[in-house]
């Protein structure tokens, strides 16, 4: 009985981690990206299902790529600046962890994105006028405040932000902080 030949180790691809199928990825950029369940959620195109993609151009993009990824992502989540969705909160962990990123692009895009975001008070401010809207199965309000938390929980990595050279990150760190009151 013959037994199945096998490969020769020097052709074998060393670069990646092997992963079972439906597994989220391994450490590394986004990690834990896969595991939000994106198709369930809204954002203001309907389904945030293409939120996984757009972050991952923003990440891994050449700088016109990441620009334009992240504007789509803006539109998606931040709405003319102030109006959030669903899916923000969870896509702010992973905004923060971009921001943090040296080989991101577009890092002082996101950080005023996310000042952008905390700053959002859009469903709050609708809400005292029309108190009912507290009341819908869908509450925009519990959205835009899971956001703004999102954007606090993570508040820390504002100094290492600071401490960086970029006078452009700089200047949107700082607008970012006074947002958050630190």
């Amino acid at each position: 009985m013959r037994s199945a030949p096998k490969p020769d180790p020097s052709t074998r691809r060393t670069d990646r981690q092997t992963q079972p199928p439906g597994s989220p990825r391994a450490a590394g950029p986004l990690a834990g990206l896969d595991g939000v369940p994106w198709s369930e959620i809204q954002d203001s195109s309907g389904s945030a299902a293409a939120i996984p993609r757009l972050l991952r151009k923003v990440a891994l993009g050449d700088a016109e790529t990441a620009r334009a990824a992240l504007g789509d992502l803006r539109k998606r989540i931040c709405q003319y600046g102030f109006v959030v969705e669903q899916a923000t909160a969870a896509t702010v962990p992973f905004l923060w962890e971009l921001a943090q990123r040296p080989q991101v692009s577009c890092r002082a895009q996101i950080i005023q994105l996310l000042k952008n975001i905390a700053d959002a008070r859009q469903w709050e401010t609708t809400a005292t006028a029309y108190p009912k809207l507290l009341n819908h199965r869908e509450n925009p309000v519990a959205w835009e405040r899971a956001a703004r938390q999102a954007v606090r929980a993570r508040r820390d990595g504002l100094e290492r932000l600071l401490a960086e050279g970029d006078s452009e990150i700089a200047r949107a760190t700082t607008e970012l902080a006074r947002t958050l009151g630190d």
